[in-house]
């Protein structure tokens, strides 16, 4: 079981198998730069030593040049006989000079070697010594010191010396050939096993490759037995969207002319009730008591409250069935037809209005007024007494994330802030409700429906409103709507 899970993870898998690889690469790797070592060594030991039986043999090579060369003088007397005798003991030095520098992997060498140059050194002390007493005429005392056998006594010792040197080089150089055999001898076998290894790994990975192919192939097959059986359901589900739909449609088309039939039946009776108000207080104002006069006012005021409140709903209910096809809208222009609408109750307030430059917006320009309207409208309403209303509009650009959507949105934050008297910060949802209101309506005239068309406006529009106050500080109401026009359109459909 835990084998198949393993199997089954495909990128389980392939790591287990990188770190094969890696792992057998990098054995077969070590071994052979290890081999590769191994065989520059020994092949510069063998360099080596081959250079110093080169050197040892070239001294000894000129010093039996140069003794040849003196006893041929000296039992001759010919001249011709110290040419190589000089030309060799100008190279002995230069000779001598490289056998010091001598560095022999052989135990004892080092000081073999010295005590053979010493040997050299009286030995070329030997030569020089009767070949200038010869030059100098002195034939006899050069013979006689001959005679001695001294010379030929030192010239044993140095080759007794010198083929104990080299012998000791040559039995090395037969160990280091043994060695590099070995070597090779290892090499093939670690390049075998790696060839092995790398065999049975190529037929490791094409199984596994194999197996991994299998289970994808298997999970495939579930994936799109899955993907069918989504389908089907998407399917079904899409189909019942449909019909929901099609049911919401219908309802929100019945709804509508429900309205609009309620609207204008029930203003009908309304209409009657205001005019035949109106033709009691002209024709029977005289006939009528104080207290009459009262009932047809109540009952006129009545009637028009009720009027104002079925037109207010009607209003509210066409926001989404009726609204109209976004476009670009300049919120400047849609703002200065407020203010000129609103230009008889703002010079009666004495209100100062401050606006920044509004942005562009793919809106409803009817609902982006009716929006202002509301707003600015409530800030003029709800004003302090004996204090002239400051309302102040201002702007900024900011990216919000829309979580329906996943996506960030451009959009514009409207902030519109008057002085007024304000309320508890803990109605701020509550006054974007119909019918909700904080104040009597002796004090402040109005439906309680106004906020609402604003919020259902502006959600129409992708966007959000909130309000922030306290008691006599005014209020902030905060609109963010989208800038986009995809974004507004998708929304507004």
């Amino acid at each position: 079981m835990q084998v198949k899970r393993l199997f089954g993870n495909t990128t389980a898998t392939w790591i287990i198998i990188s770190i094969i690889v890696v792992g057998i690469i990098g054995i077969n790797l070590s071994i052979a730069l290890n081999t590769v070592n191994q065989l520059s060594s020994v092949q510069n030991s063998l360099d080596k030593t081959s250079n110093i039986i080169v050197r040892l043999e070239s001294l000894h090579l000129s010093v039996v040049v140069a003794e040849s060369g003196q006893r041929g003088y000296l039992l001759t007397e010919y001249e011709e006989y110290l040419n190589p005798y000089h030309a060799e003991l100008q190279n002995l030095d230069e000779k001598i000079a490289l056998v010091k520098d001598i560095d022999s992997e052989v135990a004892g060498q080092t000081e073999r070697i010295a005590e053979m140059l010493v040997l050299v050194d009286a030995k070329i002390n030997e030569l020089t010594s009767t070949v200038d007493l010869a030059l100098e005429e002195r034939e006899k005392t050069a013979l006689r010191q001959i005679m001695t056998n001294r010379g030929r006594d030192l010239y044993r010792e140095i080759r007794k010396s010198m083929q104990h040197l080299i012998d000791n080089e040559y039995r090395h150089r037969q160990e280091l050939y043994a060695q590099l055999k070995q070597i090779q001898r290892d090499a093939k076998v670690n390049f075998g096993v790696s060839a092995i290894t790398s065999g049975l790994l190529v037929i490791g990975m094409f199984l596994m490759a194999r197996i991994n192919l299998t289970i994808s192939n298997r999970y495939q097959d579930d994936l799109e037995e899955q993907n069918e059986l989504l389908q089907e359901k998407v399917t079904l589900r899409t189909q019942e969207l449909t019909v929901y739909s099609e049911e919401l449609s219908r309802s929100n088309r019945e709804l509508e002319d429900f309205a609009f039939v309620a609207s204008h039946d029930l203003q009908e009776p309304l209409r009657k009730i205001q005019a035949f108000s109106d033709r009691l207080t002209t024709i029977y104002k005289d006939k009528l008591d104080e207290r009459g006069v009262d009932y047809i006012k109540r009952m006129t005021s009545a009637a028009f409250r009720m009027s104002t409140l079925i037109n207010d709903l009607l209003e509210f209910s066409r926001i989404t069935t009726r609204g109209k096809d976004f476009v670009e809208v300049e919120l400047d222009s849609v703002l200065n037809e407020v203010l000129g609408d609103l230009e008889i109750a703002i010079s009666e307030s004495g209100a100062q209005i401050d606006i920044e430059p509004l942005p562009k917006v793919c809106a409803d320009p009817s609902q982006m007024y009716q929006l202002f309207l509301n707003v600015l409208s409530n800030g003029l309403k709800f004003r302090k007494a004996d204090v002239p209303p400051k309302i102040t509009i201002t702007v900024e650009d900011k990216t919000l994330h829309d979580e329906l959507q996943h996506i960030d949105v451009p959009s514009c934050i409207i902030t519109i802030k008057d002085n007024g008297i304000g309320f508890e910060q803990t109605y701020a949802d509550k006054i974007f409700s119909p019918f909700q209101r904080l104040h009597g309506r002796t004090a402040y005239k109005g439906t309680g429906i106004g906020l609402a068309v604003c919020r259902r406006i502006v959600e129409r529009h992708g966007g959000t409103i909130s309000a922030l106050s306290a008691p006599n500080e005014g209020a902030q109401f905060t609109v963010s709507l989208p800038i986009d026009a995809v974004v507004n359109k998708y929304m507004g459909e």
